[in-house]
């Protein structure tokens, strides 16, 4: 991918001061204060109280030990992030250190608003970071952000539904196939008082955003979606390994009556209350979600995290990690790596990651003894880790025009039976490569 730049002039004329003062702003860094040290404005989009506590405890550590280098901690919000910051970076006001994730990079760094962190990241950084999650934020030859967060998605299974069902459990090193997954499904689906009418469900779907669970699932079968051509342009392909996953959803919901058709318009949060009740045996659940199990279980209920299940042997998904970059426009490219780095140390990565309920990046945090707990599945979560991979969609650039136009309306009629898997095919893979081919031209 070619990386362009904007104001290219101006970026022109700061070449020889780039190389002499080994910083990206122009001129070099310049004081903030009368006192001429630096102010670096970090903006965190920590949310829960333990993560915002555990962001904040690092500013201040960080400022009690580099006093020529301050950092202003400044509170953002996930909502509408990306619009927030296209008009920070138009309006030449963006923060000189950013948190988000890898999907908003494509854009933002072919646009030119993110430095290319290549020069400036420490080896040790880059040795405790395994390579497939450096490829989440690497567009062409440059990186431009560090992924220090990741997310998995499991099942989260009520462990009395599995000891009645009698069923194997499965681990990150011995998982069930998804052909298993669909027996024990049947074996949790039941009608308890003979009715006619089914009590408990194998597994409740929550399909109200049905695209990245299902792109990213999509690998455990040797599937992509997302490929790359000849050319090395992103196109959409939706064979029998691509649409393997959603065709197994289709046959739980409207062939098995393993799961329940009105868990298809609710989020993860809308299947709890019935997953407490028994209603539900297993939820296929984004990591974090275990937060809320934990604080909204009632008393006595059990509980337990178990690995997605795979078509390949070794537990495999997409991930999207959320990301540290640094402005384009930041006059202290030097500094704001450096308080990165700092950020995302492999002890410091553990605060941020028990903070947030997700798994660090980091090889080194992934063996912390806290993170390796057979409580709230934390274990379960470190072993899944080496099967993350890059989600195939970062990279390609019309992806969200995609997500939004096509492919969230069309997996929602097709998991509610309103068309079959020709259709499905047409629509996301015929519809939608004309739009990625829109971006490349």
């Amino acid at each position: 991918m070619r990386i362009s730049t904007r104001n290219t002039k101006r970026l022109g004329t700061c070449a020889a001061a780039l190389a002499l003062a080994l910083v990206a702003g122009c001129g070099g860094p310049e004081p903030d204060s009368s006192g001429g040290g630096i102010t670096l404005e970090f903006l965190s989009l920590a949310w829960q109280k333990e993560s915002v506590d555990a962001n904040k405890a690092l500013v201040k550590q960080w400022n009690a030990t580099h006093p020529d280098v301050q950092v202003k901690y400044v509170q953002g919000s996930w909502d509408n992030i990306h619009d927030q910051l296209l008009t920070s970076f138009e309006g030449g006001e963006a923060p000189d250190v950013i948190h988000n994730d890898a999907s908003d990079l494509t854009d933002f760094a072919n646009g030119g608003y993110l430095a290319d962190l290549s020069d400036y990241l420490p080896e040790s950084l880059r040795e405790d970071i395994p390579r497939a999650s450096w490829d989440t934020t690497t567009y062409g030859e440059g990186t431009y952000g560090v992924p220090f967060l990741q997310e998995p998605r499991v099942l989260i299974a009520s462990t009395a539904l599995l000891e009645q069902a009698d069923v194997r459990i499965p681990t990150a090193q011995h998982p069930w196939t998804w052909d298993e997954f669909e027996d024990v499904s049947r074996k949790l689906t039941r009608d308890k008082n003979n009715d006619g009418t089914t009590d408990q469900y194998g597994v409740a779907w929550s399909m109200k955003e049905p695209v990245a669970q299902s792109v990213n699932l999509s690998l455990s079968t040797g599937g992509r979606i997302f490929y790359k051509d000849g050319d090395g342009k992103n196109e959409i392909r939706y064979d029998s390994a691509d649409s393997s996953v959603a065709r197994l959803i289709d046959r739980q919901v409207n062939e098995d009556r393993t799961a329940p058709k009105n868990g298809l318009g609710m989020s993860g949060s809308d299947t709890l209350p019935g997953f407490f009740a028994g209603r539900y045996a297993m939820l296929p659940l984004n990591f974090s979600f275990r937060q809320q199990v934990q604080q909204q279980a009632p008393k006595g209920f059990d509980w337990t995290v178990l690995p997605m299940p795979t078509g390949k042997g070794e537990p495999t998904q997409g991930t999207i990690p959320q990301t540290l970059s640094v402005s384009e426009d930041s006059r202290h490219k030097r500094a704001a790596v450096d308080f990165i780095a700092f950020l995302t140390q492999a002890e410091h990565q553990v605060q941020l990651a028990r903070g947030d309920w997700l798994l660090p990046t980091s090889t080194k945090a992934l063996k912390d003894p806290s993170l390796n707990t057979d409580t709230y599945g934390w274990k379960t979560g470190a072993a899944v880790a080496a099967g993350l991979r890059p989600s195939p969609v970062l990279g390609a650039r019309g992806y969200a025009e995609w997500k939004d136009k096509i492919a969230t309306p069309a997996y929602q009629e097709y998991y509610n039976d309103a068309f079959g898997i020709a259709e499905l095919r047409a629509r996301l893979a015929g519809d939608g490569n004309r739009i990625l081919d829109r971006y490349q031209r």
